[in-house]
């Protein structure tokens, strides 16, 4: 933690003197350093587009954190960044055991353990990278009271960490889907969408969430029991079908509104069932995640002018 904590505030510092070093040695630094004024916090005074034009300057260092939070996520582990195929792969292993012994395995026409680990990749992304970014802001209290940054930076990090841990588990999605002949089509077109989807929806909640913790701390305690249940209300080891014919349809429509729902469906779809995507259930993720990320980074935004008076 302390490591890591001084890489960050190495790296932010770096950064500032990037942005804030004079272009002529005759001008002292001092009067070029950007000045900030806080007041107290409104959401009237908020410039919620202002803010996210300011983050492009701060990309080397999103690169910068998002690099080592990579790097220092297995640093000590003997696997390493195996870890990041194991998680799914021992998941898929269990339910596959589990419904081979009950039987009625719901797989669409392919083998199960293909259909469940297409299903689980993206899940365990938005899982791991919602976890992570939850505790982001209160592990680094001590930058957030020392240095000036966009706080937003460091949820970022997670995200970027959880992604790139999906596409280290690619690999094994592919190796079954070799194994099992489970061949391509171009509907895997649609899978990118999925994932574009997925990174929109873990920065939406990754900041929520960040934000939230930093004021309620119970929020990190009722995550791991949030994620269980949210998985079992996601089209993960069955498809969206079995969920279709199951509900009355009020039930159904509520269903659809969690945007992981049409995530998942068409991920899997595109990648291993070579179908188009169940367009309303996309539509409706679509339409939920262009709500949920703007009025997260609004609300994180509001936030972060007191983070610092109680983290």
């Amino acid at each position: 933690m302390g490591n890591s904590a001084a890489h960050y505030a190495a790296a932010i510092a770096e950064h500032e003197t990037k942005l804030t070093l004079p272009s002529s040695p005759t001008v002292p630094r001092s009067e070029t350093r950007p000045v900030v004024y806080f007041t107290p916090p409104a959401f009237g005074r908020l410039r919620p587009l202002a803010e996210l034009a300011r983050l492009p300057r701060f990309f080397d260092l999103l690169w910068t954190l998002s690099v080592h939070r990579v790097k220092v996520r297995y640093k000590q582990s003997r696997l390493g960044i195996l870890w990041a195929v194991l998680q799914p792969l021992a998941m898929m292993l269990v339910f596959t055991l589990m419904f081979s012994f009950i039987g009625g395995a719901p797989s669409a026409g392919v083998p199960y353990a293909v259909f469940a680990y297409a299903g689980l990749l993206p899940w365990t992304a938005f899982s791991s990278g919602v976890s992570s970014a939850s505790g982001s802001l209160t592990s680094h209290a001590s930058l957030l009271t020392k240095v000036a940054f966009p706080r937003e930076i460091l949820p970022l990090t997670y995200v970027v960490a959880a992604l790139v841990d999906m596409a280290t588990a690619g690999v094994a999605l592919v190796a079954l889907m070799l194994w099992y002949a489970v061949p391509l089509s171009a509907a895997a077109i649609w899978s990118a969408a999925a994932v574009a989807l997925l990174a929109l929806l873990l920065i939406g909640v990754g900041l929520l969430i960040a934000a939230l913790q930093v004021r309620y701390r119970d929020v990190g305690l009722a995550m791991p029991v949030v994620l269980q249940v949210w998985m079992f209300a996601t089209p993960v080891l069955y498809p969206l079908a079995a969920a279709r014919h199951s509900l009355p349809l009020p039930a159904y429509l509520l269903y659809l509104l969690n945007p992981m729902a049409g995530i998942v469906e068409t991920f899997r779809r595109g990648i291993v069932l070579q179908q188009a995507p169940d367009l309303q259930a996309l539509a409706v993720s679509a339409a939920a995640i262009a709500v949920i990320v703007p009025a997260a980074y609004v609300y994180f935004k509001f936030a972060e002018l007191t983070m610092a008076d109680v983290v």
